[in-house]
């Protein structure tokens, strides 16, 4: 993975994913403030050239863009401040292709001008957390298009890598499990039962997503993740249907007392919508 650099100073990073449904499909679940909230964090969006775009990322974390490009179904162009004190603003472009076969082609590209490499690492980190959340879509465009979600995130902090994803996956039964795999973690952890769709280690993180069949349909995301130095575990439910709403709010709480329970060297954070 690399940072594309120009002459003029742009300096862009590129992810591409091939995705079920139509231009329409995909353009709601990626442009919408319902559809960005389903697969990746609770959002609103105002659907015009200069309306504004916030994604609650974690409790106190939001981001902030203004959107200065709208063009329904096929491209949205986004620009939002530095991260940090000194950043350059940045702009997300995202783009939709009608392929054949009923799929579509979605690209997404960060850009920002700078003179020297300061900025490049966050660059490349954006790029590498798409995969993940690119997962999450595809598996709500084929199993829960255009539903609402309901949310439930728990995190903790410490350790090693692979001293939290030991925690994480024995406190759930998911040591050695594989796609395909029903799983169940019974006492010590809230409900949770489901069918394992993804396992991925990696360097940096271990994540297993489960297709839920409790506390209610939907997916969720388990998995520890070495962010620069930190490690820092997490737990993300995605709800849909009519028993999403009372099962994230009467499971949040719950969670968020498990996972402290299981670092409590850090104080656990939760976010819920």
């Amino acid at each position: 993975m690399s940072v594309k650099k120009e002459a003029s100073g742009r300096r862009s990073v590129q992810v591409e994913v091939e995705l079920p449904g139509t231009p329409e499909q995909i353009w709601q679940a990626i442009a919408t403030g319902q559809g960005i909230s389903a697969w990746f964090a609770p959002a609103e969006l105002e659907e015009r050239n200069g309306g504004k775009m916030v994604i609650h990322m974690a409790p106190g974390m939001d981001s902030a863009a203004t959107i200065t490009s709208w063009e329904p179904p096929v491209r949205m162009l986004a620009e939002s401040p530095g991260w940090m004190p000194g950043m350059p603003a940045m702009t997300t472009e995202w783009t939709v292709e009608a392929r054949t076969g009923g799929q579509c082609l979605v690209r997404v590209v960060h850009s920002l001008f700078a003179s020297t490499d300061d900025w490049d690492d966050q660059l490349e980190g954006t790029e590498t957390g798409w995969p993940a959340f690119f997962r999450i879509l595809r598996m709500y465009l084929t199993h829960f298009p255009g539903q609402r979600c309901s949310h439930i995130r728990v995190m903790g902090m410490g350790g090693s890598l692979e001293e939290a994803w030991k925690k994480l996956s024995s406190s759930l039964a998911l040591a050695g499990v594989a796609a395909g795999q029903k799983v169940s973690p019974g006492a010590g952890a809230p409900p949770l039962e489901g069918t394992v769709e993804l396992v991925d280690t990696a360097k940096d993180h271990r994540n297993v997503m489960v297709r839920l069949d409790k506390p209610a349909p939907g997916i969720v995301s388990i998995g520890a993740f070495d962010c620069s130095g930190m490690v820092m575990a997490m737990v993300t439910f995605y709800l849909y249907g009519d028993r999403a709403p009372a099962a994230a709010a009467r499971d949040e709480k719950p969670w968020q007392e498990w996972m402290s329970r299981l670092f409590p060297q850090a104080e656990a954070a939760a976010g819920g919508a």
